[in-house]
């Protein structure tokens, strides 16, 4: 499979960014050629080949990735090759579950609050008022989705 430059530099961009979230450079990546190559699906060694990674990375990457549901996999009738591909259906879920966590981070946060003896006033503002945005956050987010829905109709 041939890339262009504008590929590899975007794939690059992609996989730092990626990296810069917690993702292992090679799971990284394999998400960039995903997004980037004009194919729908690779194979394990389109994968492998492009990104010119080892068969234990591209492996211990995609099985990542399907763990955690970012991409997924098809067969065609008479190949036995599984064909790799970004899971775009789930964006809603891995939202939902962004904002879950940030939920959970904001409970642990006030609980912070709660038992911290040292003053720290600007500290303590600091913390109160990313609490009260992660509030305000999970209070607004229904309403800017329904917005957004709406808008496309």
């Amino acid at each position: 499979m041939s890339l262009s430059e504008k590929q590899r530099e975007l794939i690059e961009q992609i996989g730092i960014y990626h990296e810069n979230n917690g993702f292992q450079p090679a799971v990284a990546r394999v998400v960039g050629l995903l997004l980037v190559c004009d194919k729908p699906e690779l194979t394990f060694e389109e994968i492998s080949e492009a990104l010119n990674i080892s068969k234990s990375a591209t492996s211990n990457a995609l099985n990542m990735l399907l763990n955690t549901g970012h991409i997924e996999y098809t067969t065609f009738s008479g190949d036995r090759k599984r064909y790799f591909r970004i899971k775009s259906s789930n964006w809603r879920e891995l939202f939902a579950k962004k904002m879950e966590d940030l939920s959970h981070l904001n409970s642990l946060l006030k609980r912070v609050l709660e038992v911290r003896k040292r003053e720290n006033p600007v500290y303590d503002t600091k913390l109160n008022d990313f609490i009260s945005f992660l509030d305000y956050m999970k209070a607004q987010m229904p309403r800017l989705i329904e917005e957004w829905e709406k808008s496309k109709a």
